[in-house]
């Protein structure tokens, strides 16, 4: 009796587990073929649009984001078509295969898996010479951004723009998705007196647009006048975070392993304005903040006393293994996002700044001004008034009325560039 029971219950969980594994498999055939008609710029242009690049010399720029939907890389791709010349190969910051840190130059080198001259758009040379034109008629930009005004790559696909123009070239933008989303604009906009390579043009800090419609709003606004088009994705729509798409993450840069990074980014990397540390040389970078001088039971307490939208924050300790504090016990806090929808970083961001700066005025310190009296942190925020602010004692309600007017008039231009409705 015993015996026939245990047959009956092993036969039911048999029975049980087969049926969630068919429940399963439906689940993601579903979700493919939900996303059945989602196609990146780089597969619309190999797949229907490859006559763009036909009988010219095209030359490529791009880092390891640069794949399409199967993660394959353009490089690859491009080089083995037979109906494309690829000639060359352009890297941004981190560089075309993505071995560079923040900050460090990539001089000329050849691709040793291509044989391709590879050139260096960060460093000495950010801007395509005539030189490293020679050999090109149209230029190619396909990178994954982030959303963040500070974010570089989006100013090497605006000055290859102008050496295009400049140098009577073709370019094309391959599209790719706004990892945060394309409805939500957030922040000041940038004051031209602040323009840097971490923010060249007059946008807010989360711009809410893809990479193609960026060069369509910098093409025109600012003047630069290049031969451009943009190959449009298939399938995206505004309000899609990146995880709403079929695609996989691939790291746009070293400290940017994850889409949490790039969630809490617009407002965790105003802390690389100060002296204390963003997390670099952690597996949690942006998302961990602290230093050897806080409390990270106080600071938690009071940011989370302050009740923002869509986050909570937890005590944490940490020792970076390279950049600020290396090899120190740093204490702080961990952003831990719980309604990314409510989640407004770039103000989260400022909040923690001025806690940190409210805390501890006799240790915490904005990164020294330039001899122009501009500060790292100024460039990051793009204007000098938010840092005066925060030491005059002001609220962030007070200096986020100060650059409302700016933002919205943003938003009336920013509606003649989108793509995707």
């Amino acid at each position: 009796m015993k015996k026939w029971l245990a047959s009956i219950i092993t036969l039911l969980l048999m029975f049980s587990v087969f049926t969630a594994a068919i429940a399963d498999n439906d689940h993601k055939y579903d979700k493919n073929k939900k996303h059945s008609k989602f196609r990146l710029g780089v597969d619309v242009l190999l797949q229907d649009k490859i006559s763009l690049l036909k009988g010219k010399r095209v030359g490529l720029i791009t880092n390891p984001t640069g794949v399409d939907q199967q993660v394959n890389s353009i490089v690859d791709l491009l080089s083995n078509h037979k109906d494309v010349n690829l000639t060359a190969l352009y890297g941004p910051e981190h560089g075309v295969r993505g071995s560079a840190q923040a900050g460090q130059y990539v001089e000329y080198y050849t691709d040793p898996k291509t044989g391709l001259p590879v050139y260096s758009l960060y460093g000495k040379t950010k801007k395509p010479t005539p030189e490293m034109l020679e050999n090109v008629d149209v230029l190619l930009f396909d990178i994954q951004d982030v959303g963040t005004r500070f974010y570089t790559y989006i100013y090497t696909m605006a000055l290859a723009m102008e050496a295009a123009k400049e140098n009577n070239k073709e370019i094309i933008v391959l599209d790719r998705p706004n990892p945060l989303g394309g409805e939500k604009v957030e922040g000041p906009v940038l004051e031209d007196k602040y323009s840097s390579f971490v923010g060249e043009y007059e946008i807010p800090v989360r711009h809410g647009m893809t990479v193609g419609e960026l060069a369509l709003l910098f093409n025109k606004e600012f003047n630069i006048g290049a031969d451009l088009t943009v190959v449009k994705m298939e399938g995206w729509k505004r309000d899609m975070y990146y995880d709403n798409t079929p695609l996989e993450w691939v790291l746009p840069s070293p400290n940017m392993p994850t889409l949490e990074t790039a969630v809490v980014y617009p407002g965790a990397a105003l802390i690389e304005g100060t002296n204390v540390s963003e997390g670099r040389g952690t597996t949690k970078p942006f998302e961990l903040i602290g230093a050897p001088f806080i409390n990270g039971d106080d600071l938690a307490a009071k940011l989370n006393s302050l009740d923002m939208p869509g986050v909570q924050f937890r005590s944490a300790s940490f020792i970076p293994t390279f950049s600020k504090h290396v090899n120190v016990l740093s204490h702080g806090v961990q952003i831990h996002v719980t309604n990314r929808e409510y989640y407004q970083p770039f103000e989260t961001g400022l909040q923690i700044v001025k806690a940190i700066h409210d805390m501890y005025p006799g240790q915490f310190a904005f990164r020294t001004p330039a001899s122009n009296g501009i500060s790292f942190f100024d460039n990051l925020v793009g204007n000098g008034s938010i840092r005066q602010g925060i030491e005059e004692g002001k609220t962030v309600e007070q200096m986020k009325a100060e650059w409302q007017n700016g933002l919205d008039d943003f938003k009336k231009v920013r509606k003649n560039y989108l793509l995707y409705k």
